[in-house]
């Protein structure tokens, strides 16, 4: 059985940023925001390391990881928690770099990350505990980014 539903597999596409927790060696937390991340299949995410020394450093040392990943207009999304996997110079690196170059992407690769999730959450607004439908939550969010957005 996946451990990615369906729904899990559409917020991260759609989203594609995802906050990554990591352990420093000193046992602190590294807390990253990642553009890159995507499914790679049933039971797995990943992300290109572009400029993440710490976070890359940090999985070749603890593997353990916790992916968030919300829809900010929703206010839901997912916990991801797992085991992370650096790719520097395997088939998987040469594979995802090869793919990038394709679609016309020039940033350097640094590696790529694969992270197989073991346990996998909801993360829901409050409001919606408190009987708040999506299309009321959905339309605040819009219309505080959309006053944001228009100010810049």
């Amino acid at each position: 059985m996946p451990v990615l539903d369906d729904d899990m597999k559409r917020v991260v596409s759609e989203q594609q940023l995802g906050f990554v927790a990591t352990v420093n060696a000193d046992g602190t937390p590294n807390l990253s925001p990642k553009g890159t991340l995507s499914v790679w299949d049933d039971e797995q995410l990943m992300f290109v390391d572009i400029r993440s020394p710490q976070t890359a450093a940090n999985l070749e040392r603890n593997a353990a990881v916790e992916v968030n990943v919300v829809d900010p207009l929703l206010r839901k999304g997912y916990r991801f928690r797992g085991v992370a996997e650096v790719h520097r110079d395997r088939p998987i690196f040469e594979r995802v770099v090869a793919e990038r170059s394709s679609r016309g992407n020039p940033l350097v690769v640094q590696s790529v990350v694969l992270i197989r999730v073991e346990v996998a959450v909801p993360v829901t607004s409050p409001a919606y505990d408190l009987g708040e439908g999506e299309p009321s939550i959905r339309a605040r969010w819009l219309t505080y980014w959309t006053r944001l957005w228009s100010r810049m």
